[in-house]
């Protein structure tokens, strides 16, 4: 009996929408910020220029171009399907570091208020800069990290209020 092969829709630019079979595609590292693509056949070389692991979105250049890349898989496609996704509010009281690394940057003081997708840090994973955003709006409780120093996978790195 044949596996069901999982189901990626990829956005690009928020305009080009397509699926793509997950054994169509092949994303390999080809150094810390740069990635071999075989897509349906086709080759590319990709340059990751930032990551938000939450909403999984991404901005590659390839072939010289900007592209900003969302994806979704089987999960989200089917809380799209059923409507949830609108109305879901999710008030996000922690944010934590999605894998190891070293904070770069704090773009954000405690008291400041901020709307979704607001850039909040920027965490260095694996020599790639990662821009860590604000899942929703709200105000900056506390600050639990310093830049220059290292972080956990699932540390908090500030608290919103």
């Amino acid at each position: 009996m044949a596996q069901a092969h999982e189901i990626y829709r990829i956005t690009v630019n928020g305009q080009q929408n397509f699926e793509v079979d997950g054994d169509s595609l092949d994303f390999l590292p080809s150094g810390p910020d740069t990635f071999h693509v075989l897509l349906n056949g086709k080759r590319f070389n990709a340059k990751l220029l930032q990551a938000d692991y939450h909403t999984k979105s991404f901005e590659f250049v390839i072939n010289g171009g900007v592209y900003q890349v969302v994806l979704a898989d089987a999960y989200d496609q089917l809380v799209d399907r059923l409507g949830l996704a609108k109305h879901t509010i999710t008030k996000i009281k922690e944010i934590k570091a999605p894998m190891p690394g070293l904070v770069l940057e704090i773009s954000v003081k405690e008291g400041d208020t901020v709307e979704k997708g607001q850039s909040l840090l920027i965490l260095e994973a694996m020599k790639m800069e990662n821009v860590l955003k604000s899942p929703g709006d709200g105000v900056v409780k506390r600050i639990f990290v310093d830049k220059g120093r290292p972080v956990d996978k699932n540390q908090i790195l500030l608290e919103m209020d």
